[in-house]
């Protein structure tokens, strides 16, 4: 763990599924700091490169990844840019830099900073974005860098791994597919691992935003169904 300075956030209530069967994300409005909505439109301008495949998802064949990444090095950059936001958005607090696997993972910790993660989470997922992009213009090579603020992530995490355990317990039991409220690719990744562990199968369905979870029972339950 490193410390440089930066800050926190707060968490989401547990999700509730649109159709009345699955999980959907709620949280409070928040306003979005301007510095940060401007810093975000000035980045977005000036890209030339394609956005980065949706996070925790397969990127396609011939993606342009060049070598083994520095992971450490994706970390300072990545902690040096959000520094740099929460200082330009007048925020306090520290960043921590660790990594999970073989991806880079910055977090912002200290005070409560709900406005960096916004309505389910989607300052958060914008501030990765950008991260990522700043991250790719230094390296020349695209990021799977992480963020997070104040644990934002980690309590989402369980919700949505007792959410996918909950409906793929429902589904095994009754054998009827259910479809989930839409999701970031984060969180349908969450899903997918819980559905899988609880022993039924999962697909995504439609387009961003507004892809959602489908959990389908296993093949042998649903043939069992069929059949009776």
């Amino acid at each position: 763990m490193v410390a440089v300075t930066g800050d926190d956030n707060s968490g989401a209530p547990a999700p509730t599924d649109s159709s009345g069967t699955g999980g959907g994300i709620s949280a409070g409005e928040e306003a979005v700091p301007e510095a940060v909505i401007a810093e975000r439109e000035e980045i977005i301008s000036e890209r030339d490169v394609a956005t980065e495949p949706a996070d925790d998802e397969a990127t396609e064949p011939g993606d342009d990844v060049v070598g083994p990444p520095d992971l450490e090095q994706e970390s300072e950059i990545a902690a040096d840019y959000i520094e740099g936001l929460l200082d330009v958005a007048d925020l306090d607090g520290d960043i921590d830099m660790d990594v999970e696997g073989d991806r880079p993972v910055v977090s912002v910790v200290g005070a409560t900073l709900s406005e960096l993660v916004g309505p389910r989470g989607e300052v958060l997922e914008a501030l990765q974005e950008l991260t990522r992009l700043a991250v790719h213009r230094q390296t020349g090579t695209r990021s799977r860098i992480m963020l997070d603020v104040g644990g934002y992530r980690a309590r989402r995490r369980e919700e949505l791994a007792e959410l996918g355990r909950r409906v793929a317990e429902e589904v095994g039991r009754t054998g009827v597919p259910q479809r989930l409220d839409a999701m970031t690719p984060f969180e349908r990744k969450v899903v997918h691992d819980a559905v899988a562990a609880a022993g039924c199968r999962s697909e995504s369905e439609g387009e961003e935003p507004s892809r959602r979870v489908v959990v389908l029972p296993a093949e042998e339950a649903a043939e069992a169904v069929v059949q009776g």
